[in-house]
């Protein structure tokens, strides 16, 4: 059985029902310090390629659709994604990141991939 995927910003403070807390972006976020992000790691090689987030950056609604596949693409090697997927069979998984609207960022096809 797999556990619930929780998103959250990473300047939201921590919280229990957090359990394993995974930042996904691929750069540190601005005025968060190491302590205070309460991380159990930082997988950064799951974000999506700089080329691939800036050209979704220039215009996200219209692209959204296209970046999806683009960045399942990216991560099309189960090795990928699979220490994450094995993480949230056994215990809650939170995945962070510093975009102001997770839901509609890279988390949630991560997330897509994980529990689809």
């Amino acid at each position: 059985m797999t556990s619930p995927i929780r998103t959250r910003r990473i300047y939201d403070p921590p919280e229990p029902a957090d359990g394993h807390r995974v930042l996904v972006d691929r750069l540190w976020p601005r005025g968060v310090g190491k302590e205070r992000a309460a991380l159990d790691e930082w997988a950064k090689d799951l974000a999506p390629s700089d080329p691939l987030r800036r050209w979704f950056h220039e215009s996200p609604e219209a692209r959204a659709e296209e970046f999806a596949h683009r960045y399942r693409t990216e991560l099309d090697t189960p090795e990928a994604h699979a220490h994450l997927a094995t993480l949230a069979a056994h215990s809650p998984l939170t995945l962070l990141t510093a975009n102001r609207d997770p839901a509609g960022s890279h988390v949630r096809v991560l997330v897509e991939l994980l529990t689809g």
